[in-house]
């Protein structure tokens, strides 16, 4: 037997394993998609557990329970009340196991269907989500937001997948206050001004194409957004609520945690401690939260990109009626102290806002919050913030 060499080992480090929660795997959506999709909930379980709020559970009992009686599913409804927190999910579960449900569906906003969707990962069951606004991107994220029972953010928890079916009926989504929409504008405008600071000079395929989807989708809102809102239920406002629901949940989904959060959801998970701004939507906190971010790249950076950057989102704010200052989220009466407890918290050391390229205290965060609309001619350097306050 002759000799033959043995071939040299590779050197070369083996990139590790991950994982990506890039879509549901199956998407219905059209005017009474609820009503047509009686086959596809049947097909993920028998004995599902409706997960909703109250309101919502009450509202829609009459539409949901032919969909579910002709398929022959036995159905429990629970509430998620008082909110997506810890408890709540503890008494969930205990429904979920009394009923011995083997299929999860959430109907709601946001808050809901993040606690449908932990419920399901909790209990290793399906989930289906079927969102009543165009809020935010809820419904497709492999994501849960968890909160205190008041209502302030705690975490957010990664989940092994998204839905397994999204339900997108816009005749329902049409039913929802035009606020929700509105709301819904500003959360997927932050993907782009999100994530072009944090993940803009990455070289992963994945993270850029990721953040070339924000500044299309950010595109698609400048140009669409007010025309929607004059016509609810007309195709270009439907493909406003896709953006909003659809095309924002596939750009976390490609570009990760990097890609979903930086700044302008800091702030939005600090002002949730006060109670005061508990009145206010999601992306209403976060879209305040964008001009936040941006005057912290004008302060601290002397970028004067990102100045020009929110006075054209002032704008259009004015134009679609998104909230420019604390004084539109009426924070405006909160007391400095208040003020700079959601700073503090927004800058906590596992905050996000550690995703900007730069560092960032709370007084910094307290000074960009109170000056969200100041004209760029007038806005001073971070040199000169620092010089005065130090004069006073």
């Amino acid at each position: 037997m002759s000799n033959q060499s043995s071939p040299a080992l590779s050197t070369q480090t083996v990139p590790s394993l991950f994982s990506l929660t890039v879509a549901p795997a199956q998407v219905i959506r059209g005017v009474q998609a609820l009503s047509q999709a009686g086959e596809a909930i049947a097909r993920l379980g028998h004995r599902p557990l409706v997960v909703g709020g109250d309101h919502t559970l009450a509202a829609l009992a009459e539409q949901l329970q032919p969909v579910l009686e002709q398929r022959q599913l036995s159905y429990s409804l629970a509430s998620y009340t008082p909110d997506c927190s810890s408890a709540s999910l503890a008494s969930l579960r205990e429904a979920a196991a009394q009923h011995q449900a083997d299929l999860i569906i959430g109907i709601g906003g946001g808050k809901a269907l993040d606690t449908a969707k932990l419920l399901a990962h909790q209990c290793k069951l399906p989930v289906v989500t079927v969102p009543t606004s165009a809020a935010t991107c809820a419904a497709w994220t492999g994501l849960s937001n968890i909160y205190s029972d008041e209502g302030a953010f705690l975490y957010d928890v990664t989940l092994d997948r998204c839905p397994d079916l999204l339900v997108l009926d816009y005749s329902l989504i049409q039913t929802a206050p035009q606020r929700t929409l509105v709301a819904g504008i500003g959360d997927a405008l932050a993907k782009w001004y999100e994530a072009s600071v944090s993940s803009g000079s990455e070289s992963a395929t994945l993270i850029i194409a990721a953040v070339q989807q924000a500044r299309v989708l950010r595109d698609i809102l400048f140009q669409k957004s007010a025309d929607a809102l004059k016509e609810p239920g007309s195709e270009v406002w439907r493909e406003v609520v896709d953006a909003t629901v659809l095309l924002a949940g596939v750009i976390g989904g490609l570009g990760g945690a990097q890609c979903r959060t930086v700044a302008a959801h800091a702030v939005h998970n600090g002002l949730t401690h006060l109670p005061a701004a508990h009145d206010a939507l999601h992306g209403e906190k976060v879209a305040y939260g964008i001009l936040v971010q941006l005057r912290l790249e004008e302060m601290v950076q002397g970028n004067q990109l990102a100045a020009s950057a929110r006075q054209q989102l002032l704008k259009f704010y004015a134009e679609i009626g998104l909230p420019q200052t604390l004084d539109d989220l009426n924070l405006g009466n909160i007391t400095l102290s208040e003020l700079r407890k959601a700073a503090e918290i927004a800058c906590n050391p596992k905050s996000d806002i550690h995703r900007l390229p730069f560092n960032v205290v709370p007084e910094q965060l307290m000074a960009a919050m109170v000056s969200t609309t100041t004209p760029v001619e007038r806005s001073r350097s971070h040199q000169e913030l620092t010089a005065a306050m130090n004069e006073e």
